[in-house]
């Protein structure tokens, strides 16, 4: 029993360390990833690194700030106080580990995991070629998106959806009504941290068919 909780307190405490604090962000925007070091002592080195290969991108050394790596130019900032690392304006480049090791009387290290999510575009509802006379047929397109869901509701309850994990793909998604259907349909997109929604119009894009047949019937004396 001892050998068992033994094992699996290791396999937790190297889950945390590899995993680290996950930090969701949207690109363009800015992230704080944070020390939890409320002052940083006179004798105490802050290093942040980043990547599997732990490429060192900058670092608090006797009070002098260094940022040494290129490819965080005029993007990164630190905390002078907590020696927490602040990226500006960031991109998809920056996803990734990040370690902040702090050395000094009390040894610390700190791993982090970002995720940078691009922003989404408003989906767009279109009318299908494959209308029939009794229906009518609505396509919900994207562009250019990756890790995201695509989603018809009908009202608050999903009717269907697909997703897709891969960078840069065009999406889309069928769904048939009625041409009198008045329920509410709309259209949704979204990734685990933002969503955009288009309503259907369901009279502006089914219009041109009304669902009825006019027959005209001549009688001739």
């Amino acid at each position: 029993m001892v050998c068992t909780f033994v094992l699996f307190s290791l396999c937790w405490w190297r889950l945390t360390g590899v995993f680290g604090e996950s930090v969701s962000v949207m690109e363009g925007d800015s992230v704080t990833l944070h020390t939890d070091v409320t002052k940083i002592q006179e004798d105490e080195d802050i290093l942040w690194k980043f990547g599997n290969e732990k490429s060192l991108i900058a670092q608090i050394k006797r009070e002098k700030q260094i940022f040494p790596d290129e490819r965080f130019r005029d993007r990164l900032k630190l905390d002078r106080q907590t020696g927490s690392l602040i990226i500006t304006n960031i991109t998809t480049q920056q996803a990734g580990l990040y370690e902040v090791k702090i050395s000094g009387a009390k040894r610390t290290t700190k791993t982090f995991s970002v995720s940078v999510y691009a922003r989404l575009p408003t989906p767009k509802i279109t009318r299908d070629s494959s209308s029939s006379q009794q229906n009518c047929s609505l396509v919900c397109s994207v562009l250019n998106v990756g890790h995201v869901t695509l989603s018809w509701y009908k009202g608050n309850s999903l009717l269907s959806s697909i997703s897709v994990s891969d960078l840069s793909i065009s999406l889309s998604l069928t769904l048939e009504v009625e041409y009198q259907d008045k329920n509410s349909y709309s259209c949704v997109i979204n990734n685990p941290i933002s969503n955009q929604t288009t309503h259907l119009n369901n009279t502006q894009i089914c219009h041109i068919h009304s669902g009825t047949i006019l027959v005209i019937v001549m009688i001739i004396y």
